[in-house]
């Protein structure tokens, strides 16, 4: 299947807002949705996370009329980093519930941590009515480094391999190929950022990172022409800047730094993304007017991009 879909879920940074003056952009924490050549991709796993699986849970008991006949949910989920507005939406994730669900999720912890012990401790041990492990779902759950690649292909769990051995895998047109870097540019234990690629079209997944002086050097090489760049704009500078409560160091960017790095990068097209739980519709839809134009564009919930 030629697809290449993104859809935001939730595009809320630091916690989830339910207020009347939030709802034209959406008061949920990070989510965003990619259907691609057939694949189911998550990247991250806020609030934004619990909708998506409601309505992927519709989609399979209208698949078939008996367990045997319906057509279980598979997706693949990339976590930036297990802040807990990027992971508070796992529990309460319909299909994890589904003995036939098979949920793939990559990412990683601290230094010499592992990510499996610690979504179990964070999400579910002493958060939740149940353990990790008496999930129904299959989870299947990978910590990555720098040097891997995940290639998805029609039939296939997903194949995590390194740059080293990535030319033993063929890859062809209908594979889709998934590469990372990790930025230090977040506290405490720095983000992936993310690279999907199908089709000779490329999205980046660039949030909770914070920006440097004369550009990002690894980011600006790795998004280098991109689609599609979706990046951190959390912070109006004169927040970032601000003598009373600055937010520099914090690990986040502000729309002229999201904006410099669709530059540096040539992307073709900017989404900003992650905004403070403190902006409402109202001030969002001024940022808009100052910032936004065809080819840069305000992260909304329901948000769909097409790169096909």
């Amino acid at each position: 299947m030629s697809e290449f879909k993104v859809t935001f879920r939730g595009v809320r940074g630091s916690y989830p807002v339910a207020n009347p003056k939030f709802l034209a952009y959406g008061g949920n924490t990070a989510c965003v949705e990619v259907n691609v050549g057939g694949h189911l991709i998550i990247l991250d796993a806020g609030t934004g996370l619990i909708e998506l699986g409601n309505e992927l849970m519709e989609k399979y008991i209208e698949s078939g009329t008996t367990l045997e006949d319906r057509t279980p949910v598979e997706a693949t989920m990339l976590l930036s980093h297990i802040h807990l507005d990027h992971i508070l939406g796992i529990p309460f994730f319909k299909p994890i519930h589904l003995a036939l669900t098979k949920l793939h999720i990559y990412g990683g912890a601290a230094q010499y941590e592992k990510l499996e012990p610690e979504l179990s401790r964070l999400l579910f041990t002493k958060t939740f009515p149940l353990n990790m492990g008496d999930i129904a779902a299959k989870l299947d759950v990978h910590d990555l480094n720098e040097t891997n690649y995940i290639i998805l292909r029609e039939g296939q769990d997903p194949i995590l391999t390194s740059v080293a051995e990535l030319d033993e895998y063929d890859i062809n047109d209908d594979d889709v190929v998934i590469s990372c870097y990790k930025s230090y540019a977040h506290p405490q234990n720095g983000v992936y950022v993310y690279k999907i690629t199908y089709k000779c079209k490329s999205f980046v997944y660039a949030t909770d990172k914070e920006s440097y002086a004369g550009g990002d050097k690894k980011l600006i090489k790795f998004a280098r022409n991109c689609n599609l760049l979706v990046h951190d704009a959390q912070y109006t500078t004169e927040d970032y800047l601000s003598l009373y409560a600055p937010k520099q160091g914090f690990g986040h960017s502000t729309f002229e730094m999201a904006l410099e790095a669709q530059k540096q990068t040539g992307a073709e097209k900017l989404v900003f993304f992650h905004y403070d739980p403190s902006y409402d519709d109202e001030k969002l839809d001024n940022l808009n007017k100052m910032y936004g134009k065809e080819n840069a564009v305000m992260a909304k919930e329901g948000l769909e991009i097409n790169l096909l």
